[in-house]
């Protein structure tokens, strides 16, 4: 438990936070923004000499690209660190995948958090020969979006396109959620 005086020592609260093995991510899902989670994870796993039994991210992020989230995915899932993953507010998109990504058993939504998943999308311009390039990457991404959701929820592929990834955004509630593999609980934050 955290006290006034460990908090001191920090003149940025997500400094606190981030040395008490926690981490609040909300924004887009970029580079830029996905740098500081993968370093905090890395940090905690390797550079840290007393490890923190748990890792706690928090979540509230509508998506962005996938790249980025799927690195994070990797870090997150060769943490020697169990990570519990926290969503409020909205978890869309990448910010869904992200989720999914922590450790099974210790994923939790808030009550009132929306979730939306989708299939992966991009636009793409060019020569005949590049766009074919980009139709393979596309097959590819999607490939690992389906391999991501049946590794976290325990899904047979045909009911992740059929009611998680179908052709039209899907929007869940946290019980519906539970009811698919995305969480393994709800509950409100607790000290």
């Amino acid at each position: 438990m955290t006290t006034d005086k460990d908090s001191a020592q920090f003149d940025d609260p997500s400094e606190a936070l981030n040395a008490h093995g926690m981490y609040v991510f909300m924004d887009e899902v970029n580079a830029t923004t996905i740098k500081p989670v993968i370093e905090w994870i890395l940090h905690a796993n390797y550079v840290v000499k007393r490890k923190q039994k748990e890792l706690l991210l928090m979540i509230c992020s509508e998506g962005g690209d996938i790249a980025e989230a799927f690195a994070l995915i990797d870090v997150m899932r060769s943490s020697r660190i169990p990570i519990k993953t926290v969503g409020l507010g909205c978890i869309a998109s990448c910010g869904l995948m992200i989720f999914l990504a922590g450790t099974r058993t210790r994923r939790v939504l808030t009550p009132n958090t929306s979730i939306l998943s989708h299939q992966f999308s991009w636009g793409s311009t060019g020569k005949a020969h590049e766009l074919f390039a980009t139709v393979k990457e596309f097959e590819l991404t999607q490939q690992r979006m389906i391999e991501h959701y049946r590794l976290c929820t325990g899904l047979d592929d045909t009911v992740i396109k059929q009611v998680l990834l179908p052709p039209q955004d899907v929007y869940l509630s946290a019980e519906e959620a539970l009811k698919y593999g995305i969480c393994d609980a709800i509950a409100e934050l607790s000290r």
